[in-house]
């Protein structure tokens, strides 16, 4: 527990980026436990690479897709589209539900400053509380953050843990849609009370957007974010139906393959969202090369988190503290939420306690079906959005764009994170059940 303690250390109470917390942490972790000093960093930057060859590529292809969605406008258009058809009683639910589909390849942070402007202007127009659209907005961007892949934090687990992709990807969907509603529209109607907030009178980020550029359809928009969903699923269709072996078998588990869905939706993306909006080949690629920017520091920290996880494994701590956990007289899926609770508590990071719990409960998923290990990634990716408190950047970033008080952000944001990881958490149990 040493290097997990100097982890939560560096990143609490000295502020240091959780890149270089990890990594130190992972030294004084193989030190602690017997290695030589000169072999601390042997295991770290293995794992290190070997992280980033995996999950870092696929997250770079996401960042991709998620650029041309956002500069061509069809992600507006997609929240637009859905909005347009709605009644002003079933708006926070039309929000939950444009939240759910931009949210599949959209970094949290990057939903949020996308989906901000929309949330005031239906509020503003509608003449409802911030509250009442916000929260649904928030719940569908940080569940699909913290269960489905393409993010970073469910391949992450999946990667550690062995988990299927294309079943993980299917539960997770499965298991947000119940968990989006509730922490989400049904929690937002009281909580509108408890924190009464005006309709907003200036619209943030509105004037920031392309007037008059020509958008996608609705459908092309919907197909690219779509797309690498449906390839990974028909994938992990035909291995379950078990025809596999077969020529269109075949075919779907090579364009199924988590890299290659990507890859190809990624390819997809710059015609449907790039030259086929009037975009020149040389503006394409300015907006492929600008999309690498803003995830440098996700893929330093995931690939540390990978090293941290190596080094767990190799020096045999992960073991132990895994058969502790084994011993207790409580499920692994429960035991795996609760160490991602712990971690996402102290530190703030979901990205870093989902790194940290799946390195710990890995050696828990072994003999697991691979249904129950894709529900223990699941149960990570929960338990590392409860909470969320001052600790964590996402905190002030709700804060600061609704314009709240700490004490009302608690009531809200941090109580809406708490209900979504329990629920998430409950449905995820209920599965474990029956499947």
């Amino acid at each position: 527990m040493l290097g997990i303690a100097v982890i939560v250390l560096l990143i609490v109470w000295l502020k240091l980026h959780p890149f270089l917390a990890l990594m130190l942490g992972a030294g004084v972790l193989a030190v602690a436990a017997g290695l030589p000093y000169t072999d601390a960093f042997v295991s770290f930057t293995e794992g290190l690479g070997t992280t980033v060859a995996g999950v870092g590529i696929l997250i770079a292809l996401g960042a991709i897709i998620g650029k041309l969605l956002i500069e061509s406008g069809g992600a507006d258009q997609i929240v637009d589209s859905v909005l347009a058809r709605t009644p002003v009683q079933r708006l926070p639910w039309a929000i939950a539900f444009a939240a759910f589909i931009i949210g599949i390849p959209l970094f949290f942070e990057v939903g949020v400053v996308l989906l901000v402007p929309v949330v005031m202007l239906v509020a503003r127009r509608s003449k409802v509380s911030m509250i009442t659209v916000g929260i649904p907005a928030l719940a569908g961007l940080s569940a699909l953050h913290g269960l489905v892949p393409p993010h970073p934090g469910p391949l992450i687990a999946i990667d550690a843990l062995g988990a299927d992709l294309g079943l993980t990807l299917g539960l997770g969907l499965l298991v947000a849609i119940p968990t989006v509603a509730i922490s989400g529209p049904l929690l937002a109607k009281p909580m509108a009370r408890w924190v009464p907030l005006d309709p907003p009178t200036e619209i943030l980020g509105a004037g920031e957007r392309e007037e008059g550029a020509k958008r996608p359809s609705f459908a092309v928009a919907l197909t690219v974010v779509l797309m690498p969903v449906v390839l990974m699923l028909a994938r992990t269709l035909a291995e379950t139906v078990g025809f596999q072996d077969s020529g269109v078998g075949q075919v779907l588990d090579f364009v199924g393959t988590p890299l290659v869905a990507l890859l190809i939706t990624a390819l997809a993306s710059l015609v449907l969202l790039g030259s086929a909006q009037g975009r020149t080949r040389s503006q394409i690629s300015k907006l492929v090369d600008s999309s690498f920017a803003p995830i440098a520091s996700i893929l330093l920290i995931v690939g540390a988190g990978g090293g941290f996880k190596e080094t767990l494994v190799d020096s045999g701590v992960g073991d132990v503290i895994a058969g502790g956990l084994a011993d207790a007289p409580i499920s692994p899926l429960l035991a795996a939420w609760l160490v991602a609770v712990l971690i996402r508590v102290a530190t703030g990071s979901a990205t870093v306690a989902t790194i940290t719990a799946a390195g710990i409960v890995a050696p828990l998923a072994e003999g697991l079906s691979p249904t129950h290990v894709a529900l223990m990634v699941l149960a990570i990716g929960a338990g590392s959005v409860f909470l969320s408190h001052v600790n964590d950047a996402g905190f002030w970033l709700v804060k600061e764009y609704f314009k709240m008080t700490v004490g009302q952000t608690f009531k809200t944001w941090s109580l809406m994170e708490c209900v979504l990881s329990v629920t998430a958490l409950i449905v995820v149990l209920l599965l474990s059940l029956v499947i």
